[in-house]
């Protein structure tokens, strides 16, 4: 109840979001390749700015 109000840190934020990326990756790559593939470019660039983040 009281994590209702919480704010998530940045991290978890793009982690929520990489993970949203790979799911539309996954539903697109049955019917469209190319925005498959585009969709895992853009999940890339969010891995690298965790990453970056993290400082590895």
């Amino acid at each position: 109840m009281f994590g209702l109000f919480k704010k998530k840190n940045p991290i978890d934020k793009l982690q929520a979001e990489y993970k949203k990326l790979q799911e539309e990756a996954f539903i697109l790559s049955k019917t469209d390749r190319k925005a498959s593939d585009s969709k895992t470019a853009e999940a890339e660039e969010v891995m690298k700015q965790i990453m970056k983040i993290k400082g590895e």
